[in-house]
């Protein structure tokens, strides 16, 4: 779970970065897209989402692979419910070894989970970039900066600590949202817990009575924990971020000061 976050997290930054500026673009086509990306993918249940997008993804692959590798097979591909491709087609191959099933599996959750949570940061981004003060991009326009130069130097360093209050509740909701995992066939510490703490699990029986109540007693504390550490982590940044801006927080810390 925690690599999942180490993982995801950076990647879902940088979907929604791109979705952001795509937002902001004065290409319309371009516009389109990011602001389609933003809205589809925030306005879908997460559930719905990944069951979806992950079947969806996976079976694609392999329709591209087989028409690459098979291109003599006469049977239909859609069978009913079933998806049938050839044997060389099938990602990973049936002979690989399980930790390349594992990993394969994993990649899949991580660019699943990084889409998702990419809109709602593309969402928050976005916003931050409109709630830098105009004034601030005229005086870098009339100081001769390019947009270009304007963009990097002036908008992207002064708006995260108008987008930290919206990133940090992705964060949170990013954490709370890994025991999806599950759903993707990925094992978490979710499935751990229920496999441990009941009587049987799916290889063999444990010695001891029904113990899944005191295991999720346990992964309660853990999220509460990680969820509390966060928040102050958090908190410290923005403090950080604020000195110096012409925000709420700024304010606060220069009558603080004063």
């Amino acid at each position: 779970m925690l690599l999942l976050l180490a993982i995801t997290a950076p990647i879902a930054l940088a979907f929604g970065f791109g979705g952001a500026m795509a937002s902001r673009s004065r290409i319309p086509p371009i516009s389109w897209f990011g602001k389609g990306y933003t809205s589809i993918v925030r306005g879908v249940p997460d559930i719905a989402f990944f069951l979806f997008f992950v079947i969806a993804l996976d079976q694609g692959i392999e329709w591209l692979r087989h028409k690459a590798k098979c291109p003599d097979w006469d049977e239909p591909i859609r069978q009913g419910s079933d998806f049938v491709v050839c044997t060389a087609a099938k990602l990973p191959l049936s002979n690989a070894p399980q930790w390349v099933h594992e990993v394969y599996g994993f990649s899949l959750a991580v660019l699943t989970f990084s889409i998702v949570f990419g809109a709602f940061v593309a969402n928050v981004l976005y916003g931050a970039m409109r709630a830098v003060p105009r004034a601030q991009m005229e005086t870098a326009e009339a100081y001769g900066m390019t947009r270009r130069q304007s963009f990097w130097r002036i908008l992207v360093p002064q708006m995260w600590v108008y987008a930290l209050p919206g990133l940090s509740n992705v964060w949170m909701i990013l954490v709370k949202a890994t025991p999806l995992l599950f759903l993707l066939g990925v094992e978490d510490i979710v499935y751990w817990a229920r496999e441990l703490g009941g009587t049987k699990g799916a290889v063999f029986d444990y010695p001891h009575p029904d113990w899944r109540l005191y295991y999720f007693l346990a992964l309660l504390v853990f999220y509460l924990g990680l969820t509390g550490i966060s928040e102050v982590t958090l908190k410290r940044l923005n403090t950080r971020l604020s000195h110096g801006q012409a925000t709420s927080a700024g304010e606060e810390l220069r009558k603080g000061a004063a």
